[in-house]
């Protein structure tokens, strides 16, 4: 099959290659079909950066540097999800990766023995963060 460019007619492979649309990449691929993260992270848990020797050099548009620079601001792992507009899942699988390799640090939330108030706060500040995206 053939497709009419400037310049004469190209496979239909040289259009998509030359093509100014961006690539779709399944989020899948992203994780490498993994589908867990190796750190226990509730939706609701902030994520902050630590400070390493040395970030990788990841392109501005990769989804880890897009992750870091993120948290910067101590967003949830929720928040990440929304503002990369990323599946809940994989944005688990990948902040999870970036804790294990010591970019991100996770803070820790409730736990069974919380008080009513401290579960409270954090509807609260759910609810307050949910309006703010």
């Amino acid at each position: 099959m053939w497709c009419s460019r400037p310049g004469g007619r190209r496979s239909l492979r040289e259009c998509r290659v030359e093509s100014d649309e961006p690539s779709l990449v399944r989020p899948y691929t992203l994780t490498g079909g993994r589908t867990d993260s190796a750190v226990h992270l509730p939706v609701e848990a902030t994520v902050e950066v630590l400070e390493p020797v040395g970030l990788p050099r990841w392109q501005d548009h990769d989804v880890r540097a897009r992750i870091i620079r993120l948290c910067a601001d101590g967003p949830s792992v929720a928040e990440i999800s929304a503002r990369l507009s990323l599946p809940l899942g994989v944005a688990r699988v990948l902040v999870g990766d970036l804790v294990t390799q010591g970019y991100l640090r996770v803070h820790g939330t409730l736990s069974d023995t919380a008080t009513v108030d401290e579960r409270r706060e954090l509807i609260g500040r759910t609810l307050r963060g949910l309006r703010a995206l």
